[in-house]
């Protein structure tokens, strides 16, 4: 898939939104609750167009059951993809425009994910330094395949820095 790197768009917590009401007549009572997750839900921050949700399930055995209907809606059906414990389904082929990520309400990938977001939110620098950087890989690698690999070293630092920091500002929540 081509790297689509584009400007923040208001519009991204309606898509979300849209999808996560269109979701509910699907899972049902499966659903715990949904979040916004990545770059497309951290004000000013450069993304690739693609609605991340984190869809928290009380059983992620559950949503296997789902597979064969979310197909037939033109969702692409990746299972863990590379982490224990999730379900990926991914929507718009080539041209996607959703990735929802199912977790039990117990896995430790969703405070990971929602501690970073939140950091992002709260730190404006380290929004546009995040952002100067993907546009730095973006201009060096076309596709998705090479580009994300690129990524991950800085941002496993900075979910490090998030994580220290949600550590200092945890005793006064």
């Amino acid at each position: 898939m081509k790297v689509r790197l584009s400007e923040f768009n208001e519009n991204w917590a309606r898509l979300f939104h849209d999808e996560a009401e269109f979701l509910k007549t699907i899972f049902k009572d499966e659903i715990v609750r949904f979040e916004h997750f990545g770059s497309t839900s951290v004000p000013g921050l450069k993304a690739k167009p693609v609605i991340d949700m984190m869809c928290i399930v009380k059983d992620i055995h559950n949503v296997d059951l789902f597979n064969d209907q979310m197909h037939s809606l033109g969702y692409d059906v990746a299972g863990e993809w590379g982490i224990p414990g999730r379900r990926l389904f991914r929507k718009g082929g080539e041209n996607r425009t959703h990735h929802i990520h199912f977790y039990q309400t117990d896995s430790p990938e969703i405070e990971r994910h929602l501690i970073f977001r939140d950091y992002l939110r709260t730190h404006p620098e380290e929004v546009a330094r995040y952002s100067r950087f993907k546009e730095e890989l973006a201009k060096q690698f076309e596709n998705t395949s090479e580009y994300s690999p690129a990524k991950k070293a800085f941002v496993r630092e900075m979910e490090q820095s998030a994580l220290a920091w949600f550590a200092e500002i945890k005793p006064n929540n």
